[in-house]
């Protein structure tokens, strides 16, 4: 049955209206008086929400506060004190939760940043020894990541990483005989790479890690392996890969995991899925080990593009660890794949598939949310995800770090169906190690289909593949294309690119495909750090490049933007936009770069990450 799409009806309720002159954060009404709440580890069931007799979760204040009575013509805060608050499962508010009458509701961290901590995971308890320095314990739950101390354990993998920050080295798949270049779920293996003991005791719970597509190291799949043929030398996907696993010029960079065999140094874990074991070989103790118990922690969703969630700001939060899935591929792999009918299908392949449409935060169906001076860290995919219909977020004065996906990714509606995501502000932000476990199209940012945006004073550092990007396809047609009005300014981009190539720091992808091509996307006062992948990973892609314009990525204007060193082009484009003052050119001016203000300011509420 082909069912009609989300973005279709959104159109139907309308597009974005203009951006309102105050700020998601800031009350509507200047003067309006503020009613203050408390939550506390030490507080109470029967708690009141007062200094004296708080509520003991986030949960409890938000039902409390769908109570009129707790609605008193003021702007509510919600003042969460110090401590840990684990969270077994997401936290949803709906668009009842939304702040009334044009008053705010804010939970904030009472004591200051980062104090109050939202952790999406329990310890592990009940280890015994194995063998030598491995423990093993029964589980009650399945988890696809795990963490040790604050720091996120390695699947056991074969080839064993050569850095605890880098996801080399790889295999290389080969290539058969021609009838089967073209597929998607066989991966042919060169029989020097893989033991044949593996042959007598193939582990069931067994995975693959693979950048599909041969040379194109574009995206990665994470699937589950079905078993492995000795005899032809190949592996079975229980789930077909993005694109084919081989291809004329390279085979496919992969590495198998989580395998018992695998597990030979400190640092790496074990899960038999079909018994409930987990082992592992601690790097300190056996008694800092934490596996999550959500995916999101924080889900506000309103229950249509009408009714939305708005007027909620969240600030000062610290929200820690959650979960991966068991397999993951990067959209669907066809045009019309999803079921729905769509005037554009080929953006089938653009988006994610609805099972991996979450982050650590995820919003859907909101207006005028804060999401201010947050410390996001652990995550098992992507760290803040706004899906759809979203109006006027602002993210600001945030830290998000150690990221298994992408660190903040807005993604809009389908072209031509409603254009119902943008003029959002993502300000004064850090962002560092990204794509831990998705290494493949991760970025520290990342647009699609969505327009009128602000990003300033933003740093990436430490990606797999691109600092930020914007796309759409290409094609789709101008008038149906919503990644317009956007402004990048004093943005510094560093260690990009480390896992892949074919791609730039700075990265646009079918973004205005028709000429002419106006001028409505502005980038200025930009730097570049070097984009030099990682040696070790041997990519068999193009090389690197600062600025990438990619498949239709015109319309753009790009001034005082400075680039280090890459193994490709600096800048590679069509002859679409407007540069200036860009070192590629010969001349460029450093005297016109505002270095002192690039980057996150003076008044960022964490510590940078070393």
């Amino acid at each position: 049955m082909i069912l009609r799409s989300i973005g279709a009806v959104a159109l139907l309720l309308g597009g974005l209206t203009a951006p309102a002159t105050t700020s998601a954060a800031t009350s509507a009404t200047t003067s309006a008086r503020t009613c203050d709440y408390y939550v506390a580890t030490t507080g109470s069931e029967r708690g009141d929400g007062s200094a004296g007799n708080p509520w003991k979760t986030i949960e409890q204040a938000r039902d409390a506060l769908r109570n009129p009575k707790y609605q008193k013509n003021c702007d509510i805060v919600v003042n969460v004190k110090a401590g840990d608050y684990v969270v077994d499962k997401t936290i949803e508010f709906t668009d009842a939760d939304s702040g009334r009458d044009g008053h705010t509701i804010t939970y904030r961290s009472a004591d200051g940043p980062g104090k109050a901590r939202l952790v999406g995971a329990r310890p592990v308890t009940g280890w015994e020894k194995y063998k030598d320095n491995i423990y093993k314990t029964k589980v009650d739950r399945t988890f696809y990541t795990l963490f040790e101390d604050g720091a996120r354990a390695t699947t056991a993998r074969y080839p064993n990483r050569t850095a605890d920050d880098l996801w080399s080295p790889y295999l290389f798949s080969v290539t058969p005989e021609a009838e089967y270049q073209a597929v998607h779920n066989w991966l042919f293996f060169d029989p020097k790479d893989i033991p044949q003991e593996w042959d007598a005791d193939f582990d069931k719970n067994a995975q693959m890690v693979v950048w599909s597509g041969g040379s194109w190291s574009w995206f990665t799949d994470h699937v589950p392996l079905g078993g492995a043929d000795f005899r032809k030398n190949f592996f079975t996907l229980n789930h077909d890969s993005r694109f084919a696993l081989v291809n004329s010029r390279s085979g496919s960079r992969y590495f198998v995991q989580n395998t018992l065999r695998f597990l030979d140094q400190p640092g790496e874990y074990y899960f038999d899925f079909a018994n409930s074991e987990v082992y592992y070989w601690p790097k300190t103790s056996i008694d800092k080990v934490m596996a999550p118990t959500v995916k999101t922690i924080i889900s506000l969703a309103g229950s249509s593009p009408d009714k939305r969630v708005e007027r909620l700001t969240f600030d000062g939060l610290a929200l820690q660890y959650s979960d991966f899935v068991n397999w993951y591929r990067y959209g669907w792999n066809s045009s019309g794949d999803s079921g729905y009918e769509h005037k554009y299908p080929i953006y089938d392949r653009q988006i994610e598939m609805p099972r991996n449409r979450f982050g650590m935060i995820t919003l859907e169906n909101t207006r005028d949310i804060g999401l201010t001076r947050l410390h996001v860290s652990d995550t098992g995919f992507t760290g803040i995800f706004l899906l759809f219909a979203n109006e006027r977020v602002t993210i600001a004065d945030s830290l998000l770090a150690n990221l298994g996906g992408d660190g903040i990714k807005v993604e809009g509606g389908y072209p031509g169906e409603g254009d119902i995501s943008g003029h959002h502000t993502i300000s004064n932000t850090y962002i560092d190690h990204v794509g831990e476990l998705v290494p493949g199209d991760a970025s520290g940012i990342e647009l699609m289909s969505t327009g009128h945006n602000e990003v300033s004073n933003v740093v990436v550092k430490h990606s797999a593949r691109y600092g930020i990007s914007l796309e759409v396809r290409p094609e789709i047609a101008n008038a149906d294309n919503y990644a317009r009005g956007n402004r990048f300014s004093y943005i510094r981009l560093e260690e990009t690119g480390l896992d892949s190539g074919d791609m730039g720091a700075f990265y646009t992808y079918g973004v205005h495909n028709v000429e002419p091509h106006a001028i409505d996307n502005h980038v200025t006062q930009m730097v570049i750090g070097d984009v030099i992948n990682d040696p070790a990973g041997q990519m068999p892609d193009s090389g690197t490049r600062g600025v990438h314009m990619d498949a239709g990525g015109c319309g753009f204007s790009l001034s005082n933007v400075e680039v280090g060193e890459v193994s490709d082009d600096k800048y590679q484009s069509y002859q679409c936009n407007e540069v200036t003052n860009a070192n590629w050119q010969d001349d460029f001016d450093p005297s016109k770069m505002e270095y002192d203000k690039i980057g996150v300011t003076s008044s960022f509420p964490y510590p940078l990450p070393s």
